[in-house]
């Protein structure tokens, strides 16, 4: 247990199988969650890792020994996981370390109704409770009994968003041999969709590219799949199909800030003056158009439990990030990559052009992406910029999030990682010069300071 510390992360537990990772911890851990939240039963699933199934059996056998009944799903996505603990309302468990290497492994906790289990919301003292070791149990021993709930996660996203009357769509699809393999064929079964299948055999030990489609080297095969196809646009999924990423007709990646704005011009539709939530990294084309939808934008830290937070205090009805997830209130405020990539498909599958036409009134400017900088002072780099730019005139700063800082046609966040000493940047403006020019005048100040 001496390496808990290693593994418990501000979200989730990860780490390397077995030596930071093994069965004994997944029990420890097992039979802590249930002591913790108290619960006479526990939903488990996983993904198609090969350390995966023993880690889910060792943490039902933990659950199951404190006096939980225990539901062994199998295999399914992260977002599989959060239909299940919101439609049964029990606490839930997935073992993935999403689109980490495959030596990697991981938990994911929530509580009943998918609420998010994270370090200031019950993560710190599961370690404590697992390092210090789980009491015997003064109940009896629970059951752990097997159900397969594919079906039903399934129904249940098509109730969400209706794509059943839209026109015939050709639809690549990257699953990177994670769990959008399995998941794909039965979301999509039964709607007009004619599926280019891309990399569907579970192989945790992802042998065509990395299940990361954050990285765009690992979009290349999907780019290449939809312009020789003629599709009408790509889906890429991570390991663990939490995260949709989009390529359009003409294998371009669609920005998630895009589809950001895309998804909450929807929702707005159904629910119009609903709140929206965004991170602070977002375009600033998505406050703008929520705005102009009759929505009311609400800028928030980056990091799921901060939005989801964030849109149970404000009863927001979307929320989205720049890293690729999509939050709905109606999944129980949880973030599913397959419930945004159905939007996509219902909003191309009543337009009348290409995707491209169709998201073009979304992207307004000119993004950098995000640019790391390894700098052995992060407070030092970043006052150093503040104190570059927030005098100038017309210039507003905040430190929601690390520093953003906003003037007449451009933006730039510098955030600290909150595990290596880098700082990551992301920059926008109206056009390509002048993104380049902000980027490269913060670049240049980050970077000097760590020379």
């Amino acid at each position: 247990m001496g390496e808990l510390a290693k593994i418990f992360k501000a979200y989730d537990i990860r780490g390397v199988v077995p030596d930071q990772l093994d069965e004994g911890v997944a029990e420890a851990v097992g039979g802590a969650f249930v002591r913790l939240t108290g619960a006479p039963n526990v939903v488990t699933m996983h993904d198609m890792r090969t350390s995966s199934a023993p880690l889910a059996e060792a943490f039902g056998r933990g659950a199951a020994s404190q006096g939980a009944d225990v539901i062994a799903a199998g295999l399914g996505s992260t977002d599989m996981l959060y239909y299940a603990s919101g439609s049964l309302g029990i606490p839930g468990a997935m073992i993935t370390a999403s689109h980490n290497p495959p030596r990697y492994n991981g938990i994911k906790l929530c509580r009943e109704g998918a609420k998010p289990v994270g370090q200031d919301t019950g993560l710190r003292e599961l370690r404590g409770m697992a390092e210090a070791g789980v009491p015997a149990a003064t109940a009896a021993p629970g059951t752990i009994t097997r159900q397969d709930l594919l079906s039903g996660y399934a129904d249940h996203l098509k109730k969400l968003v209706d794509i059943s009357a839209i026109r015939p769509l050709k639809v690549a699809v990257d699953a990177g041999n994670g769990m959008a393999g399995y998941t794909v064929p039965r979301v999509f079964e039964g709607l007009p969709l004619d599926v280019v299948p891309l990399y569907f055999e579970l192989d945790g030990t992802f042998p065509n590219h990395e299940a990361n489609p954050i990285d765009p080297a690992n979009l290349r095969d999907l780019q290449r799949a939809v312009v020789d196809s003629g599709a009408d646009l790509g889906l890429a999924f991570d390991g663990d199909a939490d995260r949709c990423f989009v390529v359009d007709e003409r294998g371009e990646l669609v920005s998630p800030s895009v589809l950001t704005a895309l998804i909450a011009s929807r929702e707005l539709a159904g629910e119009p003056g609903a709140t929206i939530i965004h991170n602070l990294i977002t375009s600033r084309a998505v406050p703008e158009i929520i705005a102009e939808n009759g929505g009311t934008p609400v800028r928030t830290r980056v990091g799921h439990s901060f939005i989801k937070a964030e849109m149970a205090r404000t009863g927001a009805i979307f929320g989205g990030e720049h890293s690729g997830h999509f939050y709905f209130r109606d999944f129980w405020y949880a973030d599913s990559g397959m419930l945004a990539a159905l939007h996509v498909l219902a909003a191309l599958g009543h337009a009348d052009g290409p995707l491209s036409q169709m998201l073009t009134r979304y992207a307004r400017y000119v993004a950098s992406g995000e640019i790391n900088s390894e700098v052995p002072d992060q407070a030092a780099a970043t006052a150093l910029v503040r104190e570059a730019f927030t005098s100038r005139p017309g210039v507003t700063s905040d430190e929601l999030d690390g520093l953003t800082v906003i003037g007449p046609a451009w933006w730039f966040n510098l955030r600290p990682s909150n595990t290596e000493p880098l700082l990551r940047l992301n920059a926008e403006a109206a056009d390509q010069a002048g993104m380049e020019s902000v980027r490269d005048e913060v670049l240049a100040l980050v970077r000097g300071t760590g020379a």
